[in-house]
């Protein structure tokens, strides 16, 4: 039996942080739930927002609470932004969010093809899965892969009017941690704040 030769890496070249601040530019209301890490890191940098649930050790739960909340807030729109590692934990959460069909919601994953917190192992999606289209298998109308900038500048509004699933592809250059709230109790508090639900 011969053993195939090994597909050549697909790496991202867009600055993390470049995008993340052309998808959150002018957020007006957008409620924006980040997955853990440099997604979290990404977005906090660019100003800490009531609006903004960050998740903390939360693996591959990212995708699924946007879908929660774009459920209970069908008024708002939701846009999930997490890393490819996460996204992988929680692949099965695209089967789910695509027969909600929950039009007020949208993803957009930050793919550097790396393992991030962990030690910044490669991860499947630069050799062998392309989660755009296993989102698309899954049933996701509305799909796209940003390579470059003019890319990332055309979901922006997609992403704010669509539901949406999109892979950006990124570097895996590290960036300068920006820790945000990590107390749970507090960042849930002041986003229930930004919903309008008052505590009796």
């Amino acid at each position: 039996m011969t053993q195939a030769a090994p597909n050549k890496r697909d790496d991202g070249t867009l600055d993390r942080r470049d995008v993340a601040a052309i998808l959150l530019r002018d957020p007006g209301d957008l409620l924006v739930v980040t997955g853990l890490g440099a997604a979290t890191y990404d977005v906090g940098v660019l100003g800490d927002r009531e609006q903004n649930f960050y998740l903390w050790g939360a693996m591959g739960g990212a995708a699924m609470i946007g879908l929660g909340l774009a459920l209970a807030q069908p008024k708002r729109r939701v846009l999930a932004i997490t890393g490819d590692g996460e996204m992988l934990m929680g692949m099965g959460s695209l089967a789910s969010i695509a027969a909600a069909r929950a039009p007020n919601l949208a993803i957009a994953v930050l793919d550097n093809a790396r393992f991030g917190e962990t030690g910044s192992q490669h991860s499947h999606t630069g050799l062998t899965t392309d989660l755009e289209a296993v989102a698309a298998a899954c049933g996701w109308a509305a799909t796209a892969t940003a390579r470059d900038m003019a890319a990332v500048e055309a979901l922006r509004l997609r992403l704010r009017t669509e539901p949406l699933f999109a892979v950006i592809r990124i570097n895996a250059d590290e960036k300068p941690r920006f820790i945000p709230p990590r107390d749970g109790a507090y960042v849930t508090e002041r986003f229930r704040r930004a919903l309008g639900i008052v505590e009796n």
